[in-house]
């Protein structure tokens, strides 16, 4: 087996999920001395609603390792990355490249993880960005399944995969389907079918003491299942069978991945949930029939069930449906697994295996399974990968090649980041998006009737600089006092530029024909808050109880959320100005192409939603 060799592996599984050949391939990799990077699953579809719970548990391991490394065993950690998860997004896939890359880049630096095996069960886009980004010595697909079956266009994965393939030293394959899919493009290609870790099951004991208790008390018979609960599988079958044999146990073991309601009701079908690999075969040692109940789909007709070789470990008998794996394995093994076609049929499988207690059978069946072990498996597999690493090194060294090769790689960088600098400007700056996304800042509201109108100023507000900003608060206030909707005006400030503004904004308000006697002044306040807490003190000294609040646009939701937090007993009409100077936009029409925004209000609008986190983190709001 091969030692001392680092390996990239990126998955098509997370490490929690349920134990496969990712697992123990690699697991088995690292105890042997080699050093193992298990990069968790990126992604071959979008995920959906059932998604949440891994995406949820990818977040807590995020949280819980190092930038989303973890040391997992001995010589084996795992990458659990945080990224967009729209596979074929072109943007996203853009992101993702500048999230996984650096970050991998940087750990195999720290690592001194130098000149690895790369080896993948995904095909996708972000694969290939992965292993067209790392230099390596040697490039293994292990193709497990027909991914153009999970996908709604299989165009999105067949060139991604084609282009996997080419690249490709060494080809894996689960069966006799996808090793002619993948010889049209590479020769290197061999069948590996997932094996069964024998060491496990050998060293099982039975021991009535150690029954688990979810499976305790089933009545026996039991037909059995164990791995994922997934929408290819025959739940019409499963039905058939608990009500045509309402006698039977049907046990199914392992993660829920699809709707069940078809099954979940019947009294003799019992869920038990994921179980960990080590305790399998307490459960298996149970069972008096284990069942591949797959329905026969394009996707099921690449699958080899590596279940069978988990029953046969124990000598169980193994009825399947007909599946194009099965049905190659059979030719090998002598028939050993039974196979209905019809949900009849199967049943009649499952009663001839219930009746056949022949030692010979149980024998073969545990012959099969240790021919079968993940062992020999990777043994077989390492003697191919040190044939083509000794292939590789013998290969002259063509200094050329790799000279444009690093050319071309520092070049695209160069592009993309030209590229993603010009696309981020014009996003910013010649698109709404940025007053989209201060559009919920926003609150305005028609004028109305109060006891008064209080002009919030705000000292530099929004524009940076003093003595901006008062004066079209001022007008406004004074042109909602001209047209009677208030008989008295508060101005709140705090600040002070050569003169105190309250009293300037009192003195415009008096040059524009506003009785001296009206108008009260708040020259207190030297944030927001205090802006609300003291003209509130105001209202209440005056038995006031409504105001027309005058102030930006964008400081009117900062503003709400305190008045909600301190003076939810005033009624407050947010009237902001309404057409703000510092916040004016260009007139459609003017140009074809012109800017939407400029640098000072972008620090304006993102001055208010720090704002607001900072009043969160005060308890203001």
């Amino acid at each position: 087996m091969i030692k001392n060799q680092n390996i990239i592996c990126i998955s098509s599984i997370d490490w929690d999920f349920v134990w496969q050949g990712h697992q123990e391939i690699m697991s088995t990799f690292a105890k042997n001395g080699n050093r193992v990077l298990f990069i968790e699953n990126t992604g071959i579809r979008t995920p959906s609603f059932k998604d949440i719970p891994r995406l949820q548990k990818r977040l807590v391991n995020w949280i819980k390792s190092i930038r989303g490394f973890r040391e997992e065993m001995e010589n084996l950690y795992v990458y659990s990355p945080l990224i967009l998860p729209f596979p074929y997004a072109r943007l996203a896939r853009f992101i993702n490249r500048h999230i996984l890359l650096p970050a991998i880049r940087r750990w195999m630096k720290t690592m001194k993880f130098y000149n690895p095996i790369v080896w993948t069960f995904l095909p996708s886009g972000i694969a290939l960005d992965i292993i067209n980004d790392i230099e390596k010595q040697l490039l293994i697909y292990y193709c497990i399944a027909d991914f153009y079956e999970l996908v709604d266009n299989s165009k999105k994965v067949s060139r991604t995969e084609n282009e996997l393939i080419e690249k490709s030293d060494l080809i894996f394959v689960q069966g006799e389907f996808l090793k002619k899919r993948c010889r049209r493009l590479n020769n290197n290609v061999h069948i590996f079918p997932f094996g069964v870790k024998m060491e496990v099951f050998e060293n099982f004991n039975f021991n009535p003491a150690e029954i688990p208790n979810d499976i305790k008390g089933i009545k026996k018979p039991i037909i059995g299942y164990i791995g994922g609960i997934h929408r290819h599988m025959d739940f019409d079958l499963i039905r058939f069978m608990a009500e045509t044999h309402p006698e039977w146990s049907l046990v199914l073991i392992g993660p829920v991945q699809t709707n069940i309601s078809r099954v979940s009701g019947l009294p003799n079908v019992f869920f038990l949930g994921k179980k960990d690999f080590p305790d399998l075969p307490y459960y298996i040692n149970e069972f008096d029939v284990g069942i591949i109940p797959y329905l026969n789909t394009g996707y099921t007709a690449t699958v080899y069930p590596t279940k069978l070789n988990e029953y046969h470990a124990l000598g169980k008998p193994v009825v399947s449906t007909d599946l194009p794996e099965i049905a190659e394995f059979n030719l090998k093994n002598e028939n050993l697994i039974l196979v209905g076609n019809t949900h009849k049929e199967f049943v009649d499988r499952i009663l001839e295996a219930l009746n056949n207690t022949n030692r010979l059978l149980f024998e073969k069946r545990f012959a099969s399974a240790r021919r079968n072990s993940w062992i020999n498996r990777i043994e077989m597999m390492s003697e191919l990968i040190q044939d083509a690493i000794q292939k590789k090194s013998e290969e002259p060294f063509d200094w050329k090649k790799v000279f444009v090769k690093i050319y071309t790689r520092t070049r695209i960088k160069l592009f993309s980041t030209v590229i993603i600098s010009l696309s981020l400007y014009t996003l910013v700056f010649y698109t709404p998006l940025v007053w989209f996304m201060a559009s919920p800042l926003k609150i305005s509201q028609e004028p109305e009737k109060a006891d008064c109108i209080a002009v919030f100023a705000g000292g530099v507000g929004e524009s940076g600089r003093a003595g901006q900003g008062y004066e079209e608060r001022v007008r406004y206030a004074v042109e909602l006092y001209n047209k009677g909707y208030s008989s008295h005006i508060i101005f709140s400030s705090g600040y002070k530029y050569i003169f105190e503004e309250p009293f300037v904004m009192k003195a415009l308000a008096v040059s524009l024909g506003v009785p001296e006697n009206v108008i009260m002044l708040e020259d207190k306040a030297t944030n927001t808050y205090e802006n609300v807490r003291f003209s509130n003190e105001i209202l209440r000294k005056n038995n006031w109880d409504s105001m027309l609040l005058i102030s930006s646009p964008y400081h009117m939701r900062r503003t709400s959320l305190v008045f909600n937090k301190i003076a939810r007993e005033i009624k407050v009409i947010y009237t902001p100005v309404k057409n703000s100077f510092f916040f004016s936009r260009p007139e459609s029409g003017k140009r074809k192409i012109q800017k939407q925004i400029n640098i000072e209000q972008i620090k304006a609008i993102l001055h208010e939603y720090i704002g607001i986190l900072y009043y969160l983190f005060k308890g203001y709001i």
